[in-house]
């Protein structure tokens, strides 16, 4: 049963940092791509990066710069680096894997931007 948890998130001053982390399991977490998506409260799913299987990245325009994407497949982890944080990136963070046809996340994890 593929599981994806992630931790990480917290409350930050803009400018701030945090790593968000995403455990896997169930699968072979070194063959598919893995994705960060989040969620702003009445607002749909926001796409953040992507690292594929081969390890190269991608990340939505207002992400570039600021957010890294990385992934540990001996730890089937993956995590994402943000700095500069702006209030306007507080909402739940998921990772995301297209598996089978099927998608699956997490819980997330709240990360939110404020002073």
């Amino acid at each position: 049963e593929v599981h994806l948890v992630e931790s990480g998130g917290a409350m930050v001053q803009p400018g701030g940092s945090l790593k968000l982390s995403c455990a896997a399991s169930g699968f072979t977490f070194s063959s598919y791509d893995m994705n960060w998506v989040r969620q702003v409260p009445g607002k749909g799913l926001e796409w953040v990066s992507a690292i594929h299987n081969d390890g190269t990245t991608g990340y939505a325009n207002s992400m570039k710069g600021r957010f890294t994407i990385s992934r540990d497949n001996a730890k089937n982890a993956g995590y994402l680096q943000m700095n500069s944080l702006k209030p306007e990136d507080t909402a739940v963070y998921y990772c995301m894997i297209f598996y089978r046809s099927a998608i699956y996340w997490g819980q997330g994890t709240q990360v939110t931007v404020s002073s």
